[in-house]
């Protein structure tokens, strides 16, 4: 007899083979009929006993879901419940206004020859639409919150959803489609994406108070460990909330990160039970033992019912991340890396992009220039713009143009104020730099100073994004690893300068620039950019 939630039900003696099977689902183990290399046994608190059960020889009995679990489980379905609603109400709003406009103010004549069609097109056109964005994923909780990954998924849904349309209305002859097409489709993308957006800012500001993030524990040795956490401090965006850590040297009780100190609890081997105490619904796996190869598998199998997430992390991923693909050969899982390459088909795509975008840039920053000029002028003598040679892609040298923001003698005061450099590595920084003139630091915190530099993006030496362009004298410093960021031309922004700028590190700036110029995408410039006009309206480590 077996009492599983308060019934009793009667179950007959399983084989020892089948009992050590179920044991193992569990996270229980019976000794007598376990062979040494099998599973470690996993101490139970005295208030979990009753909770594990004997299963039959016919099914295996899953473990009760954990607190921690049923909590997380149910902020994911209230949020996707609300990203569901959004969406829904977006699109029957715009293909509804779509068919609306179309039936009373381009063809009239079909409400009386069709009047279904009224309902027909938009409610068709509705239902796909919202049965791609489902069917692709886009509300999963593998991508809440996480901006563009979730952003290409809508993309990617809406048009394959209106390509099917457009096959179906062909195939059978029916009217209707090409407005919904022509305006449903990108008004409504538009407001899905807005929709989105406005959700995943709610969200962000919600886990600013702990709200709607995962409780994570980080496994491995002690170095890795306190390098997820540190990722996950600088670029998480709060979507993980450390409730603690287990590191392979027992003997400390708590590891500083930053500005913040973390619990250690029990060892690798009793990391599923410390969960369980922790209360944490994921677990992050920052090394495994190196002596220990099924430890990944043995800890997924004792974190049934007790966490939603096994995440194993690799610092190969900080420069790779994009290049990385899981390929499975027979039930060998292989991890591919693409090697990167700095030419071909994308990189004339981005070249013909910087041409369109510089040149209707630079109309923009004629019509302001003559203010800006005047502006310069009368604050202090000398020329509206300034040339410094820089190095571009392959060590080229060129003239980068920007508005005068320093006094005319800057460069012969520069190697007195050596001594007072701020900067990181081989750049020079000063936040009161005594050459910068009134206009100029007005200019140098909005970015405007740099304008100009789109004269030099339109005739190929610059990108619109790409690594901070570098001053010779910096080059000669750099080593054969920093050297890469001459392999793509240098931009007028770029991850640099939309992650704190003059606040990061040498190696944070090259870690920065080395990801991007091995790993960019068009999807990822349009980010970029969006993020920069927010830092100038906004600045952040600007002087």
């Amino acid at each position: 007899m077996t009492a599983i939630d308060g019934a009793r039900v009667r179950t007959p003696r399983p084989p020892a083979q089948a009992t050590a099977v179920a044991d193992a689902r569990t996270n229980t183990l019976a000794p007598e009929r376990v062979s040494a290399p099998a599973i470690r046994p996993v101490e139970l608190l005295p208030e979990r006993a009753n909770e594990l059960t004997a299963p039959t020889t016919d099914t295996l009995v899953s473990p009760r879901p954990q607190p921690s679990l049923e909590n997380r489980q149910l902020w994911e379905r209230r949020y996707t419940r609300r990203l569901r609603w959004t969406d829904g109400l977006v699109i029957l709003a715009v293909v509804a206004a779509t068919a609306l406009v179309q039936l009373a103010v381009l063809f009239p004549g079909w409400m009386t020859s069709d009047p279904w069609i009224l309902a027909r097109v938009p409610l068709l056109t509705a239902v796909v639409w919202l049965f791609m964005l489902a069917g692709f994923r886009t509300r999963s909780a593998s991508v809440i919150g996480t901006g563009t990954t979730e952003y290409k998924r809508v993309a990617h849904a809406s048009g394959l959803a209106f390509g099917l349309l457009a096959i179906v209305f062909v195939v059978f002859q029916w009217e209707g489609l090409r407005w919904q097409l022509i305006a449903a489709l990108p008004v409504g993308l538009l407001g899905v994406l807005l929709g989105r957006w406005g959700w995943r800012k709610w969200l962000l500001r919600q886990r600013k108070f702990g709200h709607y993030a995962s409780r994570a524990l980080v496994v491995g040795r002690a170095s890795d460990v306190e390098y997820v956490i540190d990722r996950l401090q600088r670029y998480g965006n709060r979507g993980y909330i450390i409730v603690g850590t287990t590191i392979e040297d027992a003997a400390k009780k708590r590891m500083r990160v930053g500005d913040h100190s973390y619990v250690v609890r029990g060892s690798l081997d009793t990391a599923a039970e410390v969960a369980r105490d922790l209360g944490a619904d994921t677990i992050i796996v920052a090394s495994t033992p190196a002596n220990d190869p099924d430890f990944v598998k043995r800890l997924s199998w004792q974190l049934e019912g007790t966490a939603a997430e096994l995440i194993l992390s690799s610092r190969m991923v900080d420069v790779a991340g994009p290049r990385i693909s899981l390929r499975p050969v027979d039930g060998l899982p292989l991890i591919s890396v693409r090697i990167p390459t700095f030419s071909g088909g994308q990189h004339l795509i981005k070249r013909a992009f910087d041409i369109v975008f510089a040149g209707a840039a630079l109309l923009v920053i004629g019509l302001i220039t003559p203010f800006i000029a005047l502006a310069i002028k009368l604050d202090a003598p000398g020329p509206v713009f300034f040339r410094q040679r820089r190095i571009g892609r392959d060590g080229r040298e060129f003239f980068m143009v920007k508005f005068r923001s320093m006094r005319v003698d800057a460069e012969e005061q520069l190697a007195v104020l050596r001594a007072a450099n701020e900067g990181a590595g081989p750049l020079f920084k000063m936040k009161h730099d005594p050459r910068v003139t009134r206009v100029g630091r007005i200019l140098r915190k909005f970015s405007l100073d740099e304008l100009p530099q789109f004269w030099n993006v339109l005739v190929g030496d610059m990108s619109i994004v790409g690594p901070r362009p570098p001053l010779p004298t910096e080059v000669t410093e750099y080593d054969g690893t920093v050297s890469r960021r001459l392999y793509i031309n240098p931009g007028i922004t770029g991850l640099w300068q939309v992650s704190g700028r003059s606040n990061l590190s040498w190696e944070e700036s090259v870690q920065l620039d080395l990801r991007y110029v091995e790993n960019w995408s068009m999807t990822d410039d349009l980010r970029i950019m969006w993020r920069t006009a927010k830092v100038m309206v906004a600045p952040v480590g600007a002087y």
